[in-house]
């Protein structure tokens, strides 16, 4: 009797979603970005509204006003690494990797508030299907050329010592540690995807401009 392999999918309850507002902000004039408002709500929580029906658990990484980021109501986490001050989003990537429990970890920064409502059931699928170590997003920018969105990342959990030796060796770029390892491009560019959902605001102006165009 044969039997037919088949990857299981990744179920919600394994996947704990990271927040990413650990940044400067220095694009921002050096404010806090993840508590700037948008459409009423700080950002850091519009983006965990948003991200919190798609995956099993939530926790921020943040580097400052932990109080205010700890009121709602996950864990926070600064970053715990030797990588010196405001380390990027790598940093973030690692404070993940050695706080979560759950076997897969999504990655998602908190300055891209109309990021798709199915982000992670696409990504999971795409990674479970390939058997993959890692999933990116991507998505058209003005261009139309379609470009990898490597904050949006979802990986296993066993990947800490990996990211340790890439950046004790000074890599600092998310998409060249994935390129070390087997990586799908997961695109968002289907009919009836937004084409804003990838667009970050590092400007207040950006981010004003992203409101008025909220239906």
């Amino acid at each position: 009797m044969s039997t037919t392999v088949t990857r299981d999918p990744l179920h919600v309850e394994a996947i704990t979603g990271v927040i990413l507002a650990g940044g400067r902000g220095s694009r921002m004039g050096g404010v806090d970005k993840g508590l700037q408002n948008f459409n009423g709500v700080p950002l850091a929580l519009h983006t965990l509204m948003r991200l919190s029906p798609q995956v099993g658990g939530i926790m921020i990484n943040a580097n400052r006003n932990l109080a205010a980021y700890e009121s709602f109501g996950v864990p926070v986490w600064p970053d715990s690494t030797g990588l010196g001050e405001y380390a990027g989003p790598l940093a973030g990537f690692l404070t993940g990797l050695e706080r979560v429990e759950t076997p897969y970890m999504l990655m998602v920064p908190c300055d891209t508030p109309l990021f798709p409502q199915d982000l992670v059931a696409r990504m999971a699928e795409a990674f479970a299907r390939e058997d993959a170590d890692f999933a990116l997003a991507a998505a058209p920018e003005e261009d139309g050329q379609l470009r990898p969105q490597p904050v949006f990342c979802l990986m296993r959990i066993g990947m800490l010592e990996s990211l340790v030796r890439f950046t004790q060796s000074g890599g600092r770029k998310i998409d060249a540690w994935t390129a070390q390892h087997k990586t799908v491009i997961v695109p968002f560019n289907q009919p009836g995807d937004d084409p804003r959902g990838f667009f970050n605001a590092n400007t207040l102006a950006e981010l004003h401009q992203l409101e008025s165009r909220l239906p």
